[in-house]
């Protein structure tokens, strides 16, 4: 029995009692729910690296706003579903502002976070042709957008994008759509979870081949302006949040006010789907729904059956966010940049104790310093690295959960380790190479 920071004997108990056959191989939430156990038996607290919880406090315009809100009475008064109108018309202002594209407010949807955001599209937009089948990924990518569609029946696929960077993405898309069956192709971007982001070059491939297989995109934005490697933060000015609607009408925008507005519990998102999509009309959508048009459907049916609208307070409390943000009040993209300082930070403990970066290039550039970032250790897969390193007090994903072909890796997210922790994240690493640098596993041992 090997001597670790975290009582070895609890963490495997832990493990064992969790009832998840390969815990390297479990859902995020699952893994949260064993690191919850361990830290309450022993007292000790782990660098938590497992979930994207936004790290940083809120911004007070959007709560005081919020409050102002609840105090008017909205609680007491059900929303309109298709959201109030301060809302719409400073979330249009802000699509012109910060992607310089032009959709009408009517476009402009709220949703209870970018997932429902996401379940709404899957239930609306791969029901728009019923010679079509489902999704294709664009991986990797957050694994729930991939249980939402196996929930819903829809069949999907996926490839890993890291080896079809550039031109080589049109051909793999090619091959990916040549049978007609695809709805809809989803990714994010800034990637979660290798934090690596797409060309304008890749993002026009993209947008040629949805035209020439009338193929609907969903950009989960999830993580708006924060490839820190440009200022995105300035309204109407270049440069511009780079967006696939530079190149298709063929798309929906899945806005998120959890990472970029530190806004997750709050639990809203916008849905920004372009002019010509919303008022597109598919026959096949009746086979579900009372009408034909795509943005009617997306309202009053798939919205409609899921939530019947957004928190109303909240709503108010994004739309005083989004005001500040397109009247140059309110620099949000600075407010989230402390995640690019914490990343810069642990990659390096990470890579001074002998890990590697696994996603380390944007085509032929360093990826950039975000709010995730991914790793590896020698001689260890990603499903065995992830039980490894709870015995050490530190807790991930691995990579293969996310649609990942990088079967070494796992996901590091990096809000919730303060930089008053990185001492203890140092000496717990420290410790680990050195149990591990001679290919001594844990796992493998037990």
């Amino acid at each position: 029995m090997r001597e670790t920071p975290i009582p070895f004997e609890v963490v495997r108990q832990k493990i064992k009692n969790s009832g998840i056959p390969v815990i390297g191989k479990g859902a995020i939430r699952e893994i949260v729910r064993v690191v919850n156990q361990i830290e309450t038996e022993t007292g000790q607290k782990f660098i938590r690296m497992e979930m994207g919880v936004p790290g940083l406090n809120p911004p007070q315009i959007g709560t005081d706003a919020e409050i102002e809100a609840l105090k008017r009475g909205v609680a007491s008064k059900y929303p309109m579903i298709e959201g109030v109108d301060v809302l719409k018309k400073e979330f249009a202002r802000f699509v012109k502002l910060f992607l310089n594209i032009n959709i009408d407010e009517e476009c402009c949807i709220p949703t209870v976070g970018s997932m429902q955001g996401a379940m709404i599209c899957f239930l609306t937009a791969n029901r728009t042709d019923k010679e079509k089948e489902g999704t294709l990924f664009i991986d990797p990518g957050f694994p729930v957008q991939k249980q939402q569609v196996r929930v819903l029946g829809h069949s999907y696929r996926t490839f890993d994008v890291y080896d079809f960077r550039g031109e080589k993405l049109r051909d793999k898309l090619d091959e990916m759509l040549a049978d007609g069956k695809v709805s809809t192709i989803l990714y994010s971007n800034p990637n979660n979870p290798s934090w690596i982001c797409f060309s304008e070059k890749e993002l026009q491939i993209i947008g040629e081949m949805a035209n020439k297989y009338d193929v609907i995109v969903l950009e989960d934005l999830a993580y708006f302006g924060m490839d820190f490697r440009k200022d995105y933060s300035q309204p109407g000015k270049p440069p511009y949040q780079p967006t696939v609607a530079n190149y298709t009408d063929n798309y929906v925008l899945l806005v998120s006010s959890s990472k970029s507005f530190s806004y997750a519990g709050q639990r809203i998102g916008m849905l920004g789907i372009s002019n010509q999509m919303f008022n597109r009309t598919y026959p096949d959508l009746k086979r579900f729904y009372s009408s034909d048009k795509f943005g009617y459907c997306i309202i009053y049916g798939a919205l409609y059956a899921l939530s019947s609208g957004v928190s109303h307070s909240a709503q108010y409390g994004l739309a005083a966010m989004f005001k500040a943000a397109n009247d140059g009040k309110f620099n949000f993209v600075e407010d989230v940049r402390e995640y690019e300082r914490r990343a810069k930070e642990m990659k390096k403990i990470f890579t001074d104790n002998g890990f590697k970066i696994v996603y380390d290039k944007d085509e032929n550039v360093p990826v950039g310093d975000g709010f995730y970032f991914t790793f590896s250790y020698p001689n260890i897969s990603g499903v065995d690295l992830v039980e490894e390193l709870l015995y050490y007090g530190v807790s991930a994903i691995a990579l293969i959960t996310t649609g990942s072909e990088r079967t070494e890796g796992l996901r590091a997210c990096v809000s919730q380790t303060h930089p008053n922790t990185f001492p203890i994240l140092a000496e717990r690493l420290r410790k680990f190479n050195e149990d591990h640098k001679n290919d001594n596993n844990l796992v493998k041992n037990l």
